[in-house]
């Protein structure tokens, strides 16, 4: 499993061979590694389009590290070797954008909407916004560099509600961690991770999210060293195929 961010999870898909050849194999299918930093929101949707993508191209290999859009987005500005990058918000988009990072457009391809993330079964019943703000109840946030806690504080103020989390987490990965080991109460994610983590977890919807829809967007990158590969894969996450991977995760359609 190979691991290209130290701050993210690194998802190895199984095509074949290692080697960083790019281009086709004649046919229009893609050959080669395909290295994708993605947002950590989509860590179970894109594992399962990346190798989707494999076995619609064989000899390719796609090769995903999850992370905070933000972090993603300063370590691709930085030079950090990738083909594609699919951020949680335009924001973090922007930064690779005005860096002459991306190669053409970014184009947005799905939506998410918070939702507070709960232990299985709500023991504190908490059914608002407002609730969080209880004395002696513990509540997680993403910091507000990326894209979850940018969009908390907007749905926070939208509500007129002061919070004072116990934790600001680099992603929403690492807070919906608290909230499965039971180190907190209550958090606020993505509707997709209550979803991926019912299980463990209930998420509880509350209308100010509306007030904080995150656009995805995606782009190949200019210094992409598989160039075919990184421009057919942003077209396959555009495609009928992983589109409904994404609706069955919980996105909404761009």
């Amino acid at each position: 499993m190979a691991v290209l961010v130290a701050a993210g999870l690194a998802v190895s898909g199984c095509g074949a061979g290692d080697d960083r050849a790019a281009g086709s194999n004649g046919d229009g299918r893609v050959t080669g590694t395909v290295t994708v930093f993605a947002a950590a929101s989509l860590t179970e949707s894109f594992t399962r389009i990346g190798k989707d993508f494999e076995a619609a191209n064989p000899g390719s290999r796609v090769t995903v590290s999850f992370a905070g859009s933000s972090a993603l987005a300063t370590q691709i500005t930085q030079g950090a070797p990738a083909d594609v990058f699919a951020s949680a918000a335009p924001a973090n988009m922007t930064t690779v954008v005005e860096a002459g990072a991306a190669d053409g457009t970014p184009t947005v391809f799905a939506r998410n909407q918070l939702v507070i993330a709960v232990p299985r079964g709500n023991p504190e019943a908490v059914a608002s916004l407002a609730d969080l703000t209880r004395p002696g109840l513990k509540v997680a946030l993403c910091a507000g560099q990326v894209p979850c806690g940018a969009a908390a504080r907007t749905a926070l103020d939208a509500a007129g509600v002061a919070l004072t989390p116990v934790t600001l987490e680099r992603d929403v990965k690492g807070v919906l961690a608290k909230v499965k080991l039971g180190e907190v109460d209550a958090a606020l994610v993505y509707r997709t991770d209550t979803r991926a983590a019912s299980a463990d977890v209930t998420g509880v919807e509350f209308p100010e999210s509306a007030r904080a829809v995150n656009d995805y967007p995606i782009v190949a990158l200019t210094e992409a060293p598989n160039p075919n590969g990184a421009q057919a894969f942003v077209a396959y996450v555009r495609s009928a195929p992983a589109q409904a991977v994404l609706a069955e995760a919980g996105f909404q359609a761009p």
